[in-house]
């Protein structure tokens, strides 16, 4: 499982300017079941994702794609971990 922080480092009415193809971008993206959770971060300076592929070259793969990616709006700091415990309703992310 990877936890990927995007902390802006643009102002935000550039992020606002592609933030419906973000949106699009991470709708896609949970259809195709590559991540499991995403949000803002508050307060907003960027947002966290949750993912459960595989691999950290398949997650670079898709994250390239991200319009905030394309536009260098946001640095994106990667953690891979392994939930070994989790509370009932989030036992779908345990490895």
């Amino acid at each position: 499982m990877f936890i990927i922080e995007l902390t802006y480092k643009v102002d935000l009415a550039k992020v606002d300017a592609h933030l419906e193809a973000h949106v699009e971008y991470l709708k896609l993206q949970y259809a195709n079941q590559a991540i499991v959770a995403s949000g803002r971060k508050v307060p907003r300076t960027g947002g966290i994702i949750l993912s459960k592929l595989e691999s950290k070259a398949e997650l670079l793969k898709i994250l390239n794609e991200d319009p905030f990616k394309i536009n260098d709006l946001a640095d994106y700091n990667i953690v891979e971990f392994i939930p070994s415990m989790t509370s009932e309703e989030f036992k779908i992310l345990k490895a």
